[in-house]
């Protein structure tokens, strides 16, 4: 008898309809898995086989093929085993053929015939949906993940017996639906606040620059500054999250496992600090098996990325984040597959000023020689500089600035309200074309950054003077429409450009002198 199971697989963060083909006839007993399945999905039949028996049912008995469709796709993962399983009980006729053309299935299966939850439950859903399908049977542990995706039934199960029953009609489970309002509502904000980081006042301007206008930021000082605090209070000043940014971040972490076991919608932006030693593949994504994963610039997009020690992160690892800072996309080639992973992120970086730390701290004194100081810094590319938008000094503090126990500055709430009425004039005037300015092709950054005649002299002069490159003039371009925005303003004053000109000149005056 030959019957026909839906399911899908994973490439890249979408998914694609696999056909799970189940040919059984009479004859010698034998099980053949074709379609090029990896090592885990070939392991299917042990499992399978297992679960079939532990869930009263009866091992398939003659001659088995079971087909992976399309074939020219290697298949990874153990998500096949519930569809799998489906489709031997129904070819063997323990199961009735009631259900099986409207839902599709994934699920891994335990010898006694529980089903376990599988990453890229969420893409899964997605390509049920997109291919028309009434719903889709999933692991119940995956089931508030899935549930987000509107317009389809997700039914949670949690073992083999309980997925026949409710193919055959002997069972109605109620599709999970998850409450998308109440999880935006609940699970926006983090403790942290802007505030409690003592003084560096000029340093918080900068994160609010940063975040109205989606800028790369680079803050250099000695150690116990409080670089560190500074970058992990930057996603609680920008914008909320909509739910289509929820959405791709979601698909994003589901597809590389990392979310918890009952997550549901990632509402908080993302903030990934990867150690220095982190290798390249793990910062841009691809890696050394058969199925792509996203790296550290994929899971945070819609967020913040953040390098501590920059100098110290691999050469390598760092030279491949000019595409996905440029493009908001890493492109992975490999001889199999072809992927693109979304990678629009807000990149952080943090150094010291030398090896030791205490080349600018005005009471320790620095130990480095001119050399250390040169090589050290010398493992910063100019493109990759050219590439971070802002750069800060963040000096070491006083002991008034330390001592004092009153909250320092505006809070996270109140910057992010400044923040959000920045980022809403943006998107007014281009129509929703880009979602901040430093989104902004050359084009639309000429058009749309109109300068007042001091500020036009003011921009002359700086360029000519630092000798900074096509890209970086266009960056302060970016910076002063930030601030103008900030500002409420359409039109870009010498103060705006006075500002953003600042934020250039540190890799000149601290990183080069």
């Amino acid at each position: 008898m030959l019957v026909r199971t839906l399911s899908s697989a994973v490439l890249g963060i979408d998914a694609y309809p696999v056909s799970v083909e189940v040919d059984n006839s009479p004859g010698t007993n034998r099980f053949t898995l074709v379609g090029l399945p990896d090592l885990s999905v070939k392991e299917s039949r042990e499992r399978v086989v297992s679960a079939i028996k532990n869930s009263g049912f009866r091992a398939p008995r003659g001659v088995t093929l079971v087909n992976l469709a399309p074939a020219d796709i290697r298949k990874e993962g153990s998500a096949l085993d519930l569809p799998i399983a489906l489709g031997l009980l129904t070819a063997s006729e323990q199961l009735r053929n009631g259900r099986l053309t409207d839902y599709a299935m994934a699920g891994e299966l335990a010898l006694n015939g529980a089903v376990r939850p599988v990453a890229g439950a969420l893409p899964m859903a997605l390509a049920a949906r997109d291919q028309g399908l009434r719903g889709i049977l999933l692991p119940k542990d995956n089931a508030n993940e899935a549930g987000v995706v509107p317009g389809i039934e997700v039914v949670p199960v949690e073992s083999l017996r309980e997925a026949v029953d409710f193919m055959s009609g002997a069972l109605e489970i109620q599709p999970h639906v998850t409450d998308i309002e109440t999880l935006f509502r609940e699970g926006r904000r983090s403790a942290a606040d802007l505030s409690d980081v003592k003084g560096q006042a000029h340093v918080k301007r900068a994160l609010a620059i940063a975040a109205a206008g989606g800028h790369n930021l680079l803050m250099v000082g000695p150690p116990g500054t409080g670089k560190t605090m500074l970058a992990s209070r930057l996603p609680a000043i920008l914008p909320d999250m909509t739910f289509e940014e929820a959405l791709e971040t979601t698909r994003i972490y589901s597809v590389a496992g990392a979310l918890a076991n009952g997550s549901h919608l990632i509402v908080q932006r993302p903030f990934r600090a990867p150690h220095h030693t982190a290798s390249t593949a793990s910062i841009s994504g691809g890696g050394q098996g058969q199925r792509p994963m996203p790296g550290e610039v994929s899971l945070a997009h819609n967020g913040v990325l953040f390098l501590d020690e920059l100098p110290e992160f691999n050469r390598s690892a760092l030279e491949v984040l000019r595409q996905p800072l440029e493009d908001g996309a890493v492109h992975v080639r490999r001889a199999m597959y072809s992927v693109i992973f979304p990678s629009r992120m807000l990149l952080v970086a943090a150094l010291n000023p030398c090896p030791c730390g205490f080349r600018s701290h005005p009471r320790v004194a620095c130990q480095c020689s001119a050399g250390e100081v040169q090589r050290y810094l010398s493992r910063l590319s100019g493109p990759l500089l050219d590439r971070i938008d802002l750069h800060v000094d963040v000096p070491a503090l006083s002991y008034d600035e330390i001592a004092d126990r009153r909250p320092s500055g505006a809070s996270s709430a109140e910057v992010r309200a400044f923040v959000q009425r920045a980022r809403d004039r943006q998107r007014a005037r281009h129509d929703g074309r880009f979602a901040c300015n430093a989104h902004l092709d050359s084009k639309t950054v000429r058009e749309s950054c109109l300068l007042e005649p001091g500020a036009e002299k003011l921009l002359q002069h700086a360029i000519d003077g630092l000798g900074l490159s096509v890209r970086a003039y266009d960056k302060i371009l970016r910076i002063a429409r930030t601030i103008a925005d900030l500002a409420e303003t359409e039109t870009i004053a010498e103060s705006h450009v006075a500002e953003a000109v600042q934020y250039r000149s540190l890799d000149r005056k601290i990183l080069s002198g």
